[in-house]
């Protein structure tokens, strides 16, 4: 099992200062200014925090996780959505399935960084945005030695071919857009 990932109760991915801390409506803001989004997907979509707030805004949205319980958690929570067990590095859409490609915490814990990075690319028509903990050493979160640094994140996102990586720092968190 690789020890990245998150692995305790579903219920702790919607605990209220959990949500307070990910600025979720600001986020998805943040994620589709600029562009139209009718597809999001999802990937490591936990509980279906992300996935309920992107469908919230009417955009038909798909979610992805490896862990089975998770799965099953966010179909129950988030009926209006699709689920479907997948590991970020291999999804198993078609190129250009969705508008926007969303990984929420979920990089970080990917067996291959680079892999993930590349498959969102991949089925991105819009945009890829990246919700991570900020590479500092902080009691709520990841270790220090799991989290990313904003120059990697970005040099990956080079690296696979994203032409423009924007980094927008938030309260608790930092996002990565990425276009193609």
């Amino acid at each position: 099992m690789n020890e990245r990932r998150f692995n305790r109760p579903p219920d702790r991915l919607r605990a209220p200062e959990r949500l307070a801390r990910l600025e979720v409506e600001r986020v998805v803001d943040l994620c589709l200014e600029g562009i139209v989004v009718e597809q999001a997907l999802d990937v490591g979509t936990g509980t279906g925090v992300f996935a309920e707030a992107f469908a919230a805004r009417g955009i038909e949205t798909t979610g992805i996780d490896v862990n089975p319980e998770m799965v099953a958690a966010a179909s129950a929570l988030v009926p209006v959505a699709q689920f479907v067990m997948a590991p970020a590095e291999a999804p198993p859409f078609p190129a250009g399935s969705f508008d926007l490609v969303f990984l929420g915490h979920v990089l970080h814990e990917t067996d291959d960084a680079r892999r993930a990075l590349r498959e969102a690319r991949r089925l991105a028509r819009a945009r890829v945005a990246v919700l991570e903990w900020p590479y500092r050493e902080e009691e709520i979160g990841p270790p220090l030695a799991h989290r990313l640094k904003a120059e990697d994140v970005k040099a990956l996102a080079t690296e696979v071919g994203f032409t423009a990586v924007e980094t927008l720092p938030l309260s608790h968190m930092v996002l990565f857009r990425m276009e193609k």
